[in-house]
C-alpha cells in the first residue's frame, strides 16, 4: 500500500514560482510505503492461489461488516434534526377571493388564509388547541368569561404590533350583519372587554365549551382595514395582498393573462409567534379542474395536492409520491324531510330503507375504500362499537321486503312498487305509493352514492327519481327553503363535537342545520347539557347516550365518513395529518414542517 504526501519543498518552490508569475509544476513527491509485518507477508505468500482468493475475500467482508457495524452504531448516537430550507409547491383547484379571515368562504380562500393569518390560538393535530398569540388564557369556572393575555413584542408581517384594538377589530368585523361574515355564527351574543393593549376579555351569554375553537380565527390589522365601509370590505384590494401574523408573508404574485391570480409565493416569517418556520417558501398555484391539477402534478411541475376524486388515484403514475390519509369529521347520510313526504312519518319505510343498503360496498367503490362505514351521527373514534350482521344483498333486499309486508304494505307485481291502503276515516281510504326524489349535490362521489341508493331501493320495491343540482342551487333553493323528499348530503362535525346545530329542534329552520326537521325534546336536552360540560370525555359520554335516542327513531339513514387524501412529495417531513376538518386544516402546524436536515449526535442535540 503506497501513499503520496506533497513536500514542503515543493509548496515553496509553487509559491516562488507563482510570485515570478510563471507557473511550471515542480513534481518533488515523497514516497511512503505501507508494509505488513513480515510473518503476515510471510504467511500470506506460502497460500495457494485458492487460499489467497478466500483470503482477500474474507478481508473485504471483514471491512465491509466493520464499517456497517461502526454506521449502525453511528444511528445509535446520532438524530437527525430539521434544518431551515427547502420550498413547496402546492397545486388547488379554484383560486382565491378573500384571503381574509372574516370573509373567507371558499378552500383555495381558507388555504391561503391560513398560512397569512395566525389566531389568539391554534388548533394542533392531536386535538389540542395551544396559544399563539395568546402568551396565556384563562376560563372562569362558570364557563362563560374567557380572558387572553397577547405576548409581547409580537407584529405582523409589516413589523407593526400586535394589540387587543387588532383583536376587538376582527371580532366586531365578524360580529357586524352587514359584513356577511362566514364566521359571524361563532360570535353571535358574544360581548367583548379591551382591558389594555395586551389583555382582553370574551363573555358569553352561557357556557358554550367548544368556543375555545372559535378564538384560532385569524386576527386582521385594524390599522389596514378601519377605513373601510362593511360594503367596501369585500372589494378592497386588501383581500388579495394581505398582511397578517401567520407563518407565511406573501412575497410576490404571478398572474394569468386575464389578470388573475395564478400563483402565490410565499415566504417564511423570521418573527412567527410560534418560531420561524423551517421551510423557507411555500408556491400555492390556482387550477380551473382536477385533470389540469394531475397533469402538473405527474409533470412534477408541483409537489402536493389533496382533495382528488378516489377513482382518479390509481391512474396516476408518478413514482416519487407518498398518498397520506386521515379521517374527515364528515358524517354523510340520507335525511328524511317528513313534513314533504308524509310517507316517512312511518318509521317501518325508514328503517327497509336502511336495512337494504350495503354501507361497505358503498365505501369500497365510492370512495375506493378510502372511507368508513358509520351506523350513527358520531364519529368512529367516538361511535360505541356496533356490531352488524354480515348478510348477502339478497338477504338484505329480501329483509327489507319483509319488513314492509309485515307493515300492511303491497308489492304491486305490474308496477313494482310497493303500496299501502291508509284508512282516513270509517268511509275514506287512501293508497300511499312508496315513490319519493332524492336531492344531491353535482359532485362525483355524490352522485354515485344516489345512484346506487336508487338502483337498491328499486330493488325493494321503491320508485326513486333522484335529482341533481349545483352546490350554490342546492343551497339556496332545496336545503334553505327544506325543499326536498330525501337528501343526501353531508354535515362537518368539527374538532368540537357539537351536535347542537343538526338536530336541536330550535335548529330546524333556516339557518339552522336539523335537516331532517327533527324534533325530540329528551334528545334537545341531552344537546343542551352537552355544550356547556368542558371536560371532553363527559361530552363524549352525553353524546353516545344521544346517539342512542335518535337511532331509535331512525330520522336519517347514516351511510359513511370520508378520508381526507393529500400526496405529497417523499422528503417532506414533520406533517402530522390528524383531526382535519376542512382541507385547509393539513398548514395548522406547517411551521413544524421540514425538507432538509443533518444528524446530529444525541448529546449534543438541544431540539
Amino acid at each position: 500500500m503506497h501513499f503520496a504526501f506533497i513536500n514542503k519543498k515543493y509548496i515553496q518552490i509553487l509559491v516562488n514560482k507563482m510570485d515570478n508569475q510563471t507557473f511550471t509544476p515542480v513534481k518533488i513527491k515523497r514516497r511512503f510505503t505501507l508494509k505488513l509485518p513480515d510473518w503476515i507477508r510471510r504467511a500470506i505468500n506460502q497460500f495457494s492461489l485458492f487460499e489467497k482468493t478466500v483470503f482477500y475475500i474474507l478481508c473485504v467482508v471483514m471491512i465491509v461488516s466493520a464499517g456497517a457495524i461502526i454506521l449502525n452504531i453511528n444511528n445509535l448516537f446520532t438524530k437527525e434534526i430539521p434544518l431551515q430550507g427547502g420550498s413547496l409547491h402546492e397545486g388547488i383547484i379554484g383560486s382565491a377571493r378573500f384571503i381574509n379571515p372574516i370573509l373567507a368562504n371558499s378552500d383555495s380562500d381558507r388555504d391561503l388564509t391560513s398560512l397569512v393569518y395566525s389566531g389568539l390560538t391554534r388548533s394542533m393535530p392531536d386535538g389540542s388547541v395551544i396559544p399563539d398569540l395568546a402568551e396565556s388564557y384563562k376560563i372562569e369556572d362558570d364557563g362563560k368569561t374567557y380572558t387572553f393575555l397577547l405576548k409581547e413584542n409580537i407584529n405582523f408581517h409589516d413589523g407593526k404590533p400586535i394589540t387587543t384594538d387588532d383583536v376587538e377589530f376582527t371580532i366586531l368585523q365578524i360580529q357586524d350583519p352587514l359584513v356577511k361574515s362566514p364566521k359571524r355564527a361563532n360570535w353571535d351574543s358574544v360581548s367583548i372587554e379591551k382591558i389594555n393593549p395586551r389583555e382582553i376579555k370574551f363573555h358569553l351569554r352561557q357556557a358554550y365549551t367548544p368556543f375555545l375553537e372559535n378564538t384560532t380565527i385569524g386576527i386582521v390589522p385594524k390599522y389596514m382595514w378601519k377605513d373601510l365601509t362593511p360594503e367596501q370590505l369585500p372589494f378592497s384590494l386588501f383581500n388579495a395582498k394581505p398582511i397578517g401574523s401567520g407563518p407565511y408573508v406573501i412575497k410576490s404574485i404571478e398572474n394569468d393573462s386575464s389578470g388573475l391570480p395564478k400563483t402565490y409565493t410565499l415566504s417564511a416569517f423570521k418573527d412567527f409567534a410560534l418560531g420561524r418556520p423551517f421551510i423557507d417558501s411555500v408556491m400555492i398555484s390556482f387550477f380551473p379542474n382536477e385533470d389540469e391539477l394531475l397533469t402538473a402534478f405527474e409533470s412534477g411541475k408541483i409537489d402536493n395536492i389533496h382533495s382528488i376524486a378516489t377513482e382518479k388515484l390509481t391512474a396516476i403514475k408518478r413514482e416519487n409520491k407518498i398518498i397520506v390519509t386521515a379521517p374527515l369529521p364528515r358524517i354523510f347520510g340520507v335525511f328524511f324531510n317528513q313534513n314533504q313526504a308524509t310517507l316517512f312519518v312511518n318509521q317501518k319505510v325508514r328503517e327497509a330503507l336502511n336495512v337494504a343498503i350495503d354501507k361497505e360496498k358503498l365505501v369500497k367503490e365510492v370512495l375506493g375504500g378510502y372511507g368508513v362505514v358509520i351506523n350513527s351521527p358520531l364519529l368512529s373514534e367516538i361511535a360505541p362499537p356496533l356490531s352488524e350482521e354480515k348478510i348477502s344483498e339478497e338477504e338484505r333486499i329480501a329483509k327489507a321486503r319483509n319488513i314492509l309486508t309485515g307493515d300492511g304494505w303491497v308489492y304491486n307485481e305490474e308496477e313494482k312498487v310497493f303500496k299501502k291502503t291508509i284508512k282516513k276515516s270509517a268511509k275514506v281510504t287512501e293508497t300511499q305509493v312508496l315513490s319519493f326524489s332524492l336531492s344531491t349535490g353535482n359532485i362525483s362521489e355524490l352522485k354515485t352514492t344516489a345512484n346506487m341508493l336508487k338502483e337498491v331501493w328499486e330493488r325493494v320495491g321503491a320508485k326513486v327519481d333522484v335529482k341533481i343540482f349545483e352546490s350554490g342551487d342546492l343551497n339556496q333553493t332545496v336545503i334553505r327553503p327544506r325543499k326536498y323528499d330525501s337528501l343526501l348530503f353531508g354535515e362537518v362535525i368539527g374538532r368540537d363535537l357539537d351536535f347542537f346545530a343538526f338536530w336541536h329542534s330550535s335548529q330546524r329552520n333556516d339557518p339552522g342545520l336539523n335537516i331532517a326537521n327533527y324534533t325530540n325534546s329528551k334528545v334537545d336536552k341531552i344537546l343542551e347539557e352537552a355544550r356547556s360540560i368542558l371536560p371532553k370525555e363527559e361530552r363524549v359520554i352525553k353524546y353516545q347516550k344521544f346517539s342512542k335516542e335518535l337511532m331509535k327513531e331512525t330520522p336519517s339513514i347514516f351511510l359513511y365518513s370520508p378520508e381526507f387524501i393529500y400526496i405529497n412529495k417523499p422528503n417532506l417531513k414533520g406533517m402530522e395529518l390528524k383531526n382535519i376538518t376542512i382541507p385547509s386544516d393539513r398548514f395548522i402546524d406547517i411551521y413544524k414542517w421540514f425538507i432538509e436536515t443533518e444528524k446530529v449526535w444525541k448529546i449534543f442535540n438541544k431540539q
